[in-house]
């Protein structure tokens, strides 16, 4: 009969293996093929790799709430497999994007228009943060709690951020932390 030690131990390494094997799958797969285009698409041309979904965005009046327009593998299927998506952030004077964090991608955001303060937490729970200004881009490291905030009373601010995933996701941090675990 097993000791509760070995059981302790026999069930510390099965957890450590699901956790190295979540870790390894939590990028975008490599593909075997220049694209991946769905099955049921009978014909593949450059409308296949073209998406409207900003079109939206020009010339439109300004957000009266936060709002992010996204182009990642849900939206536009010609990204699954390229790792790669864009989202568009709309920060309407005094807006916040609230705590989250991407599981699966860094993001990397360029400040086209306004003024944002932004930041991040990492792991030893340091918090960096930054005024920036428009043209200005800052790196947010990939699973790591941040956020970004439009302090001006008077201005709105766009920014566009990359993702190094064609479905970085986004996870809210009052969300996860507010919720009933399933479990209880």
């Amino acid at each position: 009969m097993a000791s509760a030690s070995s059981t302790f131990k026999f069930l510390s390494l099965l957890a450590a293996l699901c956790a190295v094997a979540e870790m390894a799958i939590s990028g975008d797969p490599d593909i075997l093929s220049d694209f991946v285009a769905p099955l049921n698409l009978t014909t593949v041309d450059g409308a296949f790799f073209t998406f409207t979904g900003m079109r939206a965005l020009v010339g439109a009046p300004p957000a009266s709430a936060f709002k992010v327009s996204k182009a990642s593998a849900a939206e536009f299927p010609a990204l699954i497999g390229q790792s790669v998506s864009y989202a568009v952030l709309q920060f309407p004077a005094g807006t916040t994007n609230p705590p989250h964090t991407h599981p699966r991608s860094a993001e990397l955001l360029f400040l086209v228009d306004g003024s944002l303060q932004v930041g991040f937490v990492d792991t030893a729970n340091k918090l960096f943060t930054q005024t920036l200004q428009s043209g200005d881009m800052f790196i947010f490291p990939k699973g790591l709690v941040h956020f970004q905030y439009n302090a001006d009373s008077q201005n709105s601010a766009l920014a566009i951020s990359a993702f190094g995933s064609a479905s970085a996701g986004t996870s809210s941090v009052a969300g996860e932390m507010f919720i009933e675990p399933a479990w209880k």
